[in-house]
């Protein structure tokens, strides 16, 4: 099946503690023997064998549909399934894939199969150049070194892995969108708790997130996953967390709280991004 505008792209995740590879390549292909009959097409799947989680990207006319061919195929609902933005179709089907559907690691040649896609998360300092030039390279080295302790210390203690600096801020990358957001709390939380003192103003950040499957090359990443991230930490208010809806989706029932749906217009995305604001408590 070719993809046309009308035709949304899914997400669907599976809880299936204990599956195997070869349980999944068969429900996969199980799929794929009955989707054209529901105008479905089941592009490739990703589990994550730690969380019991499986991963289905889908070509559907409706959830229903979606939804139906699993139910004929083999009886596995899925117990979420999230409509995904159709600017990320390519960070979504970034990296290779076996000949069973399922998706595999990027970067690696044994065949190792991919647990997950990932969340993108930028952090930006706000004013940082204006503050550099106003107070000094030397108060401006504090202000930086501040705000990278804070984000590492929170990208590593939520499972992230912080990839690069920007100049004025840093690009992490997590298996988890939770924990992509519950990292993004606890830096604004932290940042928010500073005090001001002689070396070091008093400084704000935004920072922005969105979840696909960029492209790893030379320990960095790549891709529209990528670039939708930046651009949302750009259009963050100073002091906020703004994502995508569908990082907003895949924390539902963990005890997180998000803004009203709203449509960003983004450079670079030809139709506009569906974006959450995090209500931050923690």
């Amino acid at each position: 099946m070719h993809r046309g505008v009308a035709v949304p792209l899914y997400l669907d995740i599976h809880n299936v503690p204990g599956a195997g590879a070869d349980d999944l390549r068969r429900a996969h292909e199980a799929d794929m023997a009955v989707q054209s009959r529901h105008g479905v097409d089941y592009k490739k799947y990703w589990h994550n064998e730690k969380c019991g989680k499986v991963f289905c990207l889908v070509d559907a006319p409706s959830r229903e549909a979606a939804i139906r061919v699993h139910e004929e195929s083999h009886g596995l609902r899925p117990e979420k399934m999230i409509e995904v933005d159709p600017d990320l179709v390519e960070g979504f089907l970034g990296g290779g894939d076996d000949d069973h559907g399922a998706a595999l690691l990027p970067g690696t040649h044994t065949g190792e199969r991919d647990p997950a896609i990932r969340s993108v998360m930028f952090t930006d300092i706000v004013g940082s150049t204006e503050m550099a030039q106003r107070l000094g390279d030397d108060v401006a080295m504090a202000l930086l070194s501040a705000h990278d302790d804070i984000v590492r210390r929170a990208v590593t203690g939520h499972n992230g892995r912080v990839i690069k600096h920007t100049g004025d801020g840093i690009m992490a990358v997590f298996l988890s969108s939770f924990h992509a957001v519950k990292a993004a709390c606890e830096i604004q939380g932290a940042v928010g708790g500073l005090e001001e003192d002689e070396r070091r103003p008093a400084f704000q950040v935004r920072i922005g997130a969105a979840a696909g499957e960029p492209i790893e090359r030379d320990n960095d990443f790549f891709g529209s996953t990528v670039n939708l991230a930046a651009r949302l930490c750009a259009r963050a208010d100073p002091g906020t967390v703004l994502v995508t809806s569908g990082i907003a989706e895949m924390c539902l029932g963990k005890g997180m709280r998000f803004s009203e749906l709203r449509e960003a217009t983004l450079k670079g995305f030809d139709e506009p991004v569906r974006t959450r604001q995090v209500v931050i408590t923690c």
